[in-house]
């Protein structure tokens, strides 16, 4: 069509547009450079502030006390190296999942990716592109656009040849031409994306917590320790450079440096990880937000079934011959020129050439059911959803139920009046039944049998039939299959619908702003929801999902709109995509403790100390004993294991169950331990003995609550680590500033560290009772 009727740019032109950078490239990328990732791994504000600490500890000339900047310069160099393999890895898999456009230049049409798309380029557009540049048309064949992204109204909108389209539209029937008059950031969807984002992005609640501790931290950091070291300066006896290395440990105690660290390592390593499983990760949020999922809501085509059909019978209605029935739908499929597995399965059926003139043309879309077309001399015809187009005739709904019963999917082909301005038909008689098989998907039970193991409500949202959705759902092994409902039965009224959706499963006959309002609904009701689609019926749920899931075979504006797309396009890879979530999620809670841990205590000790007016009961060299042997080697290692663990809301909730009865246990272990400082004669280096031995047990003790429950590597790094630690005080005691434990006094730590452990197993136990009683108590109130 149109590349018949257009010359489009000659190639002087296109590269005159290119050196003139009027092209439709844009700065957003999903990959950082490489530039970007050595300033976020260095140019941090605890780095410069530990930085800060080291210089003037380095000015006291105690330089054993210095060596938490290695720590520091170790992470560093992890971070950017993990991050420049994963870039790589991302890079590679973008170009997959690339979105194209088709151009004509000279004569000649040519696909070429969006970002090459030059001003004043002649654009074809079909069903199910996203406009990539503001255009005018040139040529319309039945073209509607939905432009919600962009004005939130849903409705589809007739375009005819000089209308615009507006860049982040995407079209829901027909095809055309339009030229492009904004490329680039002169578009207006990237001038609208500067102002506000459309899409809803995925959230993460671990991260927000994270970036709340971190905010609170900082925020406390420089006037604990401003009063900390005029403590310790005024302290009888003690030197200035004594101060500044006491207030130098009570500082970077607070300081939880690895928790960022190892939290932004371990999303880049999920994202790397899934795009070794054909996964690429748009926003690196929707990992938690796909790993906290419990409700899955996806189309039948492509998910369920193999998305392959084929026409299987033809049944004649109204005395309709085979032969008038055989010539009407060769010239119908060919008056279209969809692409979607329906045509194609049509195509390959009805592909017959006919002499039939078209005279008007009413596209397909997701909102009517159907497309119709007149022929000179012939008439009109429809073909689409019997229940849309023939609601009265019972016996003929009856006829299709039985089709729908055995799993088939059934289109009426009728002879009908068009009224194209309205996009409607009207006068419909039934010419015949088109009946169309789908398979299911071999690996489809295996999936359902997956997500009901990890607590996942799987929901099928479909157009098609509700009878056969279901029919093909039961076979695929889903759960609760049998519950289906016709979605124009479900309420209007939003808080009635919040009730109706939790009694289904399967959805049939769901025109785009119901699955939207569905997944909404899901969402009022306290679920995480994520929806797997890749149509442009998919895209309203995609863009209000809590994690959209696209196909990368499917629509550009599915791909657009959607957290994460399937390289493969194949809905059994969720398995290892919400597994490898969870994974990321879990390690992350299980480190996050051992960091918080220390932050609390560090925090707790430096305004009790304050308040004694007392030296600080650590020095830097001692902590980063502690520190490294009890937080940084088992976070590091925990964070790159591959455990699956059902993942539940209430990120801090979880941290806090396992650190907050540590840190207050090291709290009340360390000032008893100064309060027994005059029984060995007020001797701080015996205190010293006592503290970092305790110091150390305690967070040993939060190692094994996070490494629960035991596996064989969990049950070796709890058995290596306190072998590790106590190697390190019966080797090296003068460098850590303590006694060697063979002192009398050392026999006092036995029933000191059994009451520790003690206190803690308590403390741990009330608090988890009363977080569960709170968290019984939410349930009540929302009725969960």
């Amino acid at each position: 069509m149109a590349e018949c009727n257009f010359h489009g740019l000659s190639q002087a032109e296109v590269e005159e547009r290119i050196s003139m950078g009027k092209t439709n490239r844009t700065e957003s990328n999903i990959s950082k450079s490489k530039k970007d990732i050595i300033k976020e791994h260095t140019l941090t504000y605890f780095n410069f502030l530990n930085l800060f600490l080291a210089i003037l500890v380095a000015f006291t000339g105690q330089f054993k006390n210095m060596t938490f900047m290695g720590v520091i310069l170790i992470n560093t160099a992890i971070g950017i190296f993990q991050e420049f393999k994963v870039k790589k890895l991302i890079d590679k898999v973008s170009v997959m999942t690339a979105s194209h456009a088709v151009v004509i230049r000279e004569g000649t049409k040519k696909t070429i990716p969006v970002e090459e798309v030059v001003l004043d380029d002649v654009i074809l557009v079909e069903n199910g592109n996203q406009i990539c540049a503001d255009s005018i048309v040139l040529e319309s064949d039945g073209m509607e656009v939905n432009e919600s992204m962009l004005t939130g109204e849903a409705k589809a909108v007739k375009k005819k040849p000089g209308d615009k389209l507006m860049s982040g539209s995407y079209l829901v029937a027909g095809s055309g031409a339009a030229k492009a008059y904004h490329v680039g950031e002169d578009n207006y969807a990237f001038v609208l994306a500067k102002q506000a984002h459309n899409k809803k992005r995925a959230s993460s609640e671990m991260q927000e917590t994270i970036k709340k501790i971190i905010k609170i931290d900082g925020l406390l950091l420089i006037p604990v320790g401003l009063l900390l070291f005029l403590t310790q300066k005024n302290i009888s006896g003690m030197s200035l450079s004594d101060a500044v290395v006491n207030t130098v440990a009570g500082v970077i105690g607070m300081i939880p440096e690895g928790l960022v660290l190892l939290t932004s390592i371990s999303f880049v390593i999920g994202v790397g990880r899934l795009a070794a499983k054909k996964a690429l990760v748009q926003e690196m949020e929707s990992i938690e937000s796909l790993a906290r999922v419990d409700v899955l809501c996806l189309d039948k085509t492509g998910t369920i079934t193999t998305g392959k059909l084929d026409v299987v019978d033809v049944i004649p209605q109204n005395g309709m011959l085979p032969e008038q029935i055989e010539q009407i739908m060769c010239a119908l499929t060919g008056a279209f020129d969809d692409v979607n597995v329906t045509q194609e399965a049509l195509k390959k059926r009805f592909s017959a050439k006919t002499d039939w003139k078209v005279q008007e043309k009413i596209p397909f879309s997701s909102e009517r059911k159907y497309r119709a077309a007149s022929f000179e001399d012939q008439g009109g015809f429809v073909l689409g959803a019997p229940e849309f187009l023939d609601k009265e005739n019972t016996a003929l709904l009856t006829e299709v139920n039985g089709y729908s019963a055995k799993g088939l999917r059934v289109l009426l082909l009728g002879k009908c009046g068009l009224k194209p301005e309205e996009g409607a038909v009207e006068a419909v008689s039934a010419a015949a039944l088109i009946v169309i098989s789908d398979q299911v998907r071999p690996e489809a039970k295996d999936t359902f049998e997956y997500f009901k193991q990890q607590n996942v409500d799987i929901k099928v949202i479909s157009g098609d039939n509700p009878v056969t959705v279901s029919n093909i759902a039961v076979k695929a092994g889903l759960e609760g299959g049998d519950k289906y409902i016709d979605a124009r039965e479900l309420p209007q009224d939003f808080e009635e619908l919040r009730t109706e959706v939790e009694k289904y499963s399967v959805f049939g006959r769901v025109k785009p702003e119901q699955k939207q309002n569905i997944v909404k609904a899901y969402q009022a009701n306290k679920k995480v929801v994520g929806m797997v689609g890749d149509g442009v019926n998919d895209v309203l749920a995609l863009k209000d999902a809590d994690c959209g899931i696209a196909m990368a075979a499917g629509s550009d504006a599915a791909k657009q709109v959607a957290h994460i797309v399937l390289i493969d396009s194949n809905f059994a890879s969720m398995k290892n995509i919400v597994g490898e979530g969870r994974t990321i999620i879990s390690n992350i809670e299980r480190v996050s403790a051992l960091y918080l841990t220390k932050t609390i205590y560090s925090i707790l000790l430096c305004v009790i100390f304050i308040l004694l007016h007392k030296s600080y009961p650590f020095i830097p060299i001692q902590l980063s004993w502690i520190s490294g042997t009890a937080i940084g080697v088992p976070s590091f290692l925990l964070t790159l294991e591959r455990s699956e663990n059902e993942v539940s809301s209430g990120f801090l909730r979880q941290v806090l169950r396992i650190s907050l009865p540590a840190a207050v246990t090291m709290v009340l272990t360390i000032v008893l331990t100064e309060f027994m400082s005059p029984f060995w004669h007020a001797d701080s280096t015996m205190t010293a003995t006592f503290n970092l031995f305790l110091g150390g047990v305690i967070s040993l003790i939060v190692v094994y609550r996070v490494c629960r429950p035991m596996n064989r590597f969990h049950m070796a790094l709890c058995i290596a680590l306190p072998i590790i630690f106590a190697a390190g005080i019966l080797i090296a005691p003068g460098f850590l500033g303590i006694y060697p434990l063979f002192r009398w006094q050392s026999l006092l730590l036995i029933p000191m560290t059994c009451m520790a452990g003690v206190l803690d197993v308590g403390l741990t136990r009330f608090v988890y009772g009363v977080s569960g009683l709170r968290r019984k108590k939410r349930k009540n109130k929302f009725g969960a």
